[in-house]
This record gives C-alpha cells, sequence and structure tokens, in this order.
C-alpha cells in the first residue's frame, strides 16, 4: 500500500514480519478449509511476529501503530490466505477497542497475558437484565470468526435505558468459561475462519467489562483517559467496519499474482494462450487499478479521520457515512473483479485447487457480511445527500 506517510520502525518492522509469513499461509490454505480453522501454527506466527498486538496499548506490549499500518498488514496477509487475514482482522482490532474500556477490563485481559485473544458477535442478540453490579445475560449469536484461538469474547446486546443514557448497543465482554462454541460453520468460503455459533446462559458481567459500543465521548470510552493516542478516539464503526472489508483487497491482490503467473504459461486445448486473449487483459487491468483505487481511498480516508482524531474532533454525519459506504463497497467490487479473472481462465480456472477459484469463493462469502451490505449504506448516504435524515443508528 503506497503512502507518503512516514511510517515508524516498529511499522516497517511488522509490515515486513507480515510479508514474510504469505508463502507459508498460502500453503496451509486447504488445510484450513478442509479443518473449518486457520492452523493453529499460523496463528502462532501471528503471535510471535506481534502482528496482533499491533492496534495494542503499548501499557499492554502493544505497538499502537496508526491504522493505516494495520490494515496493510490484513491486505498483505491476505495476499497468502483470506481466511487467516479476515480472522486478523476480527482478533486484530479488538485490543483497539478494548483500549477504550475501562482499565480494570484491560487488566483483567492482558495483565498475565499480552497475546489473550478475543473474538467476537456484535448483533444485538443477548438477553440483558440489569443487577447490581452490571447485567445478567443468555442469548445465541451467530458468525464469531476466529473463535476457537480467543480466551475472551465481545458479544452483542441493547443495554437498558440508565439515567442520561437511553437504550443503545453495548459490547459485552466475556472470558472463554463463560460461553460455548457451537462448531456449525461450514459454507462456501472464507471456511478457515471457523465463524462458528455462541450460546451464553445467564452469565454475569460486571459493569466495567460493558460498553456502549457506538458512543464515543470520554464518559463511554474510559480508557481514552490512559491510552491517550489518537487512534483509540476514531468511531467503532469507522475501524471495525474495515476490519471486515479490508482482506478482500489483500485477496484480489492475491488473484492477480495467481492469475498473471498462471496467464504467462497457461495454453488452451486449441492452442491459445491466455496472455493474448484480450478480455484476459482488459479482466487484470481492471482489477490491477480497482485494487490501486481502493488503497487510495483508505489512506485518504483514515488520514482525515487521523486529523481529526489529534484534532479531539468528531467527523461529521456526512464522512461518517460516506466512509461507511465506502468500506462496505470494498469486497462487491473485489467480487466481480475476481468474476472477471475466474472467467478468463476458461474451464481450467473452475478446479478447487486453483487458487482464484478459491479466492472467487472466499471473497463472495466476504460479500455476506452484514457490515458489508454496501446497497444498505449508499442508500443511508444517499438519503442524507438528498436531505433527510440519517436513518443509520450504528453510523
Amino acid at each position: 500500500m503506497h503512502s507518503m506517510r512516514e511510517k515508524t520502525q516498529d511499522e516497517c518492522d511488522l509490515l515486513e514480519r507480515a510479508r514474510r509469513l504469505v508463502p507459508a499461509l498460502k500453503a496451509r490454505t486447504a488445510q484450513a478449509d478442509k479443518d473449518l480453522k486457520v492452523p493453529e501454527e499460523s496463528v502462532a506466527e501471528l503471535q510471535s511476529a506481534g502482528l496482533l498486538r499491533a492496534l495494542q496499548p503499548r501499557a499492554f506490549g502493544g505497538y499502537e501503530v496508526d491504522p493505516r499500518t494495520f490494515f496493510e498488514i490484513q491486505t498483505i496477509l491476505a495476499e497468502g490466505c483470506m481466511s487467516t487475514a479476515w480472522i486478523y482482522g476480527v482478533m486484530g482490532v479488538h485490543p483497539w477497542q478494548l483500549a477504550r474500556y475501562p482499565i480494570e477490563a484491560q487488566r483483567e485481559v492482558w495483565a498475565d497475558d499480552h497475546s489473550a485473544l478475543i473474538c467476537s458477535t456484535y448483533m444485538p442478540a443477548a438477553k440483558v437484565t440489569v443487577v447490581e453490579g452490571g447485567y445478567r445475560i443468555s442469548g445465541r449469536w451467530g458468525f464469531s470468526s476466529g473463535s476457537e484461538h480467543c480466551q475472551w469474547i465481545f458479544l452483542g446486546g441493547i443495554i437498558p435505558p440508565d439515567g442520561d443514557f437511553a437504550a443503545e448497543h453495548g459490547t459485552f465482554l466475556l472470558p472463554r468459561s463463560d460461553y460455548q462454541i457451537e462448531r456449525n460453520w461450514d459454507v462456501l468460503g472464507l471456511r478457515g475462519t471457523g465463524s462458528h455459533d455462541i450460546v451464553v446462559e445467564d452469565a454475569f458481567v460486571p459493569a466495567h467489562r460493558v460498553q456502549r459500543t457506538n458512543n464515543c465521548t470520554l464518559e463511554a470510552t474510559p480508557g481514552r483517559l490512559v491510552n491517550t493516542n489518537p487512534i483509540y478516539a476514531i468511531p467503532f464503526a469507522q475501524v471495525f467496519s474495515r476490519a471486515v472489508s479490508t482482506s478482500a483487497i489483500g485477496a484480489l491482490q492475491g488473484a492477480i499474482n495467481e492469475f498473471r503467473d498462471n496467464a504467462a504459461k497457461h495454453i488452451g486445448k486449441h492452442g491459445a494462450r491466455t496472455a493474448d486473449d484480450p478480455v484476459a487483459q482488459t479482466a487484470v487491468a481492471e482489477a490491477m487499478i480497482t485494487v490501486d483505487g481502493l488503497r487510495l481511498v483508505l489512506e485518504r480516508n483514515y488520514e482525515h479521520l487521523m486529523n481529526l482524531a489529534r484534532a479531539g474532533e468528531y467527523p461529521d454525519t456526512e464522512t461518517r457515512l460516506l466512509y461507511r459506504y465506502q468500506s462496505a463497497y470494498v469486497t462487491n467490487i473485489c467480487a466481480e473483479r475476481v468474476n472477471d479473472l475466474l472467467r478468463s481462465m476458461a474451464a481450467s480456472g473452475l478446479y478447487n485447487t486453483n487458487p482464484v477459484a478459491r479466492l472467487f469463493r472466499d471473497l463472495h462469502q466476504a460479500r455476506g457480511h452484514i457490515a458489508n451490505n454496501y446497497m444498505a449504506y449508499g442508500r443511508s448516504y444517499g438519503a442524507v445527500m438528498l436531505g433527510l435524515p440519517n436513518p443509520d443508528p450504528y453510523v
């Protein structure tokens, strides 16, 4: 990802470590798909390289990198394995959110183990009961990516009204002992993400382990009084949404790499070279300028968000909706571009062993995440541009 921004030495080191992991991740893609789980050795390598602590506070062994570096790491990993890059985005962004929790919650997770991992599912499925000192919750949630690798979980639910606070979406932090994983992830693509169901039966969650997800005030995010880096002041929706779309940019780049390698040497049954096919030439050119454009938009948007955070300012509604729409659009356009690449490989490209076919499946699976419903976010942005109220309470 090209940038005029000067990176720190830590950032450069993390990016180089990510690049060195790509061949091994690529070699394990079939195993990840078969096991419905990214291999343990891959997660261990992410841990050893420090990549999962990229957004973690320095006070707990992290690097506090610029979000642009975090997402660049994710795109690099996706060139090798999109499932690995997907769970990296999810598990790797959670230290950023935990840094906004009360310090007591941060210590519970990281005091004894800076490498502790958190998974999530934010659908507001919790049945929430207010009790002394916190809440009791029960429920079933779907799509918890990387859950089998984690020791903690963020779960979504609606926090009841409380004083000056209206009812709103909350994130409940629970240890592994308080929830069950039901392995039911058997899908088209991103099979290695292991995005299984989560079940909780009447667990107590103390108040310090609950956060009003989209409330960016210091009262609601007291961890920012301790972790003062401006990265922690960016609105939640502007960070997490990118965690589940940006791997698509790297996956499309991976498909381009595979397609170019194949086209240079493939000769069809009728004697025609793929490289000589005008359709193939157009497909690869369109894919390449798509990757370039998506990277530039991400870089520009986060430059703006970081400048606002440093100034103590909050992005206006129009900006938040535009950036949210642009994030959701990523998986859609990447899936369209990989369609063209796969079609240009003709019948020989349709074998399951073809890496481009696997990325085709992965990218179409990624489109299904609710955060990547670009049409819904486009309508919200368009409504405000036409003078109507913002219809999206989460943005």
